[in-house]
């Protein structure tokens, strides 16, 4: 009994250590991105600097990608493998997409997400999936399950995308013909997004992830507050 009680109370010891350890990983990693993104957001409102932020704009979602890797719940194979496909099939929609029109609409990519490969930024893909997981974190914490949770996280996604546009195009970094943004643009978003989240739905089954979902609001509060500038 007396061994029984040793080992109950080693593994209680053992989870509170390894609770903390991740506690402290993940404040250090929120505080990070609020770092960043407030210099950022500083940067930008201020006209004489607004250019040189904007060009680094590659690397802050750089800097977004690997803090969002650390702060992965599970490093399995499944979920390496879903960032990239995440990847490449964000990258071949938008490579269609700036080619031929026929997904999202007629548009281009800027100079301010350089560089690019056929047009498109590498930096994009990446972009969907920090997108993707940020909005799967949240619609977690808002206890949304079974197949409501892809198609809320999709329009949280449509829902950012809604704020980006109008910063995106100012700011040099895609733009549409005569700059009118087309609603087939959104309904691509949504479908796109869609798909990504029925994926990610099966293969992590994690907790809700806290830095993921900070990410993703302190993201949506950058274009905000860009939009007001």
């Amino acid at each position: 009994m007396n061994k029984k009680k040793e080992r109950f109370v080693t593994e209680i010891s053992m989870f509170n250590i390894n609770f903390i350890k991740n506690l402290k990983v993940e404040n250090l990693l929120i505080g990070i991105l609020v770092v960043f993104y407030s210099v950022g957001i500083i940067g930008t409102s201020i006209p004489s600097f607004q250019d040189f932020f904007l060009s680094l704009s590659t690397y802050n979602l750089l800097l977004s990608f690997f803090v969002a890797l650390v702060a992965l719940k599970l490093k399995t194979p499944r979920v390496y493998l879903f960032i990239a496909s995440c990847y490449v099939i964000t990258m071949l929609a938008e490579w269609i997409g700036t080619s031929t029109g026929l997904l999202f609409g007629n548009y281009w990519y800027g100079n301010n997400l350089d560089p690019k490969i056929m047009g498109v930024p590498l930096i994009i893909g990446i972009n969907w999936w920090l997108l993707v997981v940020g909005s799967h974190a949240i619609s977690g914490f808002l206890n949304i399950k079974g197949f409501l949770k892809p198609i809320v996280s999709a329009g949280l996604m449509t829902l950012m995308d809604l704020i980006m546009e109008p910063v995106a195009i100012k700011s040099d970094f895609w733009h549409w013909k005569n700059e009118i943004i087309p609603l087939y643009n959104y309904f691509c978003w949504f479908v796109i997004a869609y798909i990504l989240h029925l994926v990610l739905q099966r293969v992590d089954q994690a907790k809700p992830n806290k830095v993921h979902a900070v990410l993703f609001l302190i993201m949506a509060v950058f274009f905000v507050v860009l939009n007001l500038n």
